[in-house]
């Protein structure tokens, strides 16, 4: 009797928790009858169904990101462009999901496809300084619309479509980036032409300024120059006509402290007239006893 109540209680255990499941806030589910849909349990907390002939399929509720494998695609001037699309989207009706596509794997599947078809599309028709340009945001949107509309027959809203990436071919890179490199090059020797030609005007232009000062300079120099002999001669003349003799006496003294030096040897007559105070004097002492 005790054996059977055991077995009566665990029966009973086993079919209450096979008819109960419990949906989190994460996922969503429905619920068929011998593969035959019933109902859709899409708020979180308890549910039941009826034990052994029913099951429960669940599905993510949350945003799905997938990366699409990178794909070769041409641009509207025939360039390649290899791109790596990245969608993001949710499963809005369950039902409609399971009907087309069961689980997620064989939905990222399809949705690969439609994404690529339409990324093929919106590329086709722009150049490729578009698309690496400005004209990528609005190519993305023409793109996410497209996928969105052929989406939703598989109970799927797709949030958006963004491309990770867009580079040229491995193949044609290095092409690319020598035609770079020369452009960048000549742009160089522009600039480094334009630097050496800004460069010899500014020395020219130095070069004729400190022509012009030094010319200044030396016209300025020579006036002075020219003002203190006329000076000198002016004072020599006074003192000449004042004592004519003395004067000639200073005029040869100071001719003798430049012309003659320790290391000096002469060899003149002593009846020269540059030795006519050495040689005579009394004339010097009579010219400064007449003063």
């Amino acid at each position: 009797m005790i054996r059977a109540t055991v077995v009566l209680v665990l029966a009973l255990l086993v079919v209450g928790l096979s008819s109960i499941f419990v949906i989190d806030e994460t996922e969503q589910a429905i619920v068929t009858q011998f593969g035959q849909y019933r109902w859709s349990a899409t708020e979180p907390g308890l549910h039941f169904k009826l034990p052994f002939v029913q099951e429960v399929h669940r599905m993510e509720r949350r945003v799905i990101g997938r990366d699409t494998s990178a794909g070769d695609y041409l641009t509207l001037d025939k360039k390649k462009l290899v791109a790596d699309p990245v969608a993001r989207w949710k499963i809005v009706d369950p039902l409609t999901f399971y009907q087309r596509v069961q689980d997620e794997v064989r939905a990222a599947r399809r949705l690969d496809d439609i994404v690529k078809s339409a990324l093929r599309s919106e590329i086709s028709s722009h150049r490729f300084d578009e698309i690496i340009g400005s004209a990528r945001t609005p190519l993305m949107d023409a793109v996410t619309a497209r996928v969105q509309e052929k989406a939703k027959e598989f109970g799927i809203e797709v949030v958006d479509v963004r491309i990770k990436r867009a580079d040229l071919p491995r193949e044609v890179q290095e092409s690319v980036f020598q035609r770079m490199r020369a452009e960048r090059d000549r742009e160089a020797k522009r600039y480094r032409s334009e630097g050496a030609e800004e460069a010899a005007k500014i020395r020219a232009r130095a070069d004729k300024d400190v022509t012009i000062l030094l010319a200044k300079a030396y016209q300025e120099a020579e006036a002075l120059k020219g003002d203190g002999d006329a000076n000198a001669t002016r004072i020599y003349a006074g003192a000449y006509g004042k004592d004519p003799e003395f004067y000639a006496m200073l005029r040869s003294l100071e001719a003798y402290e430049k012309s003659l030096t320790p290391e000096t040897e002469l060899v003149m007559s002593t009846d020269a007239e540059l030795f006519r105070y050495l040689a005579r004097p009394s004339e010097a002492r009579g010219t400064f006893s007449n003063r």
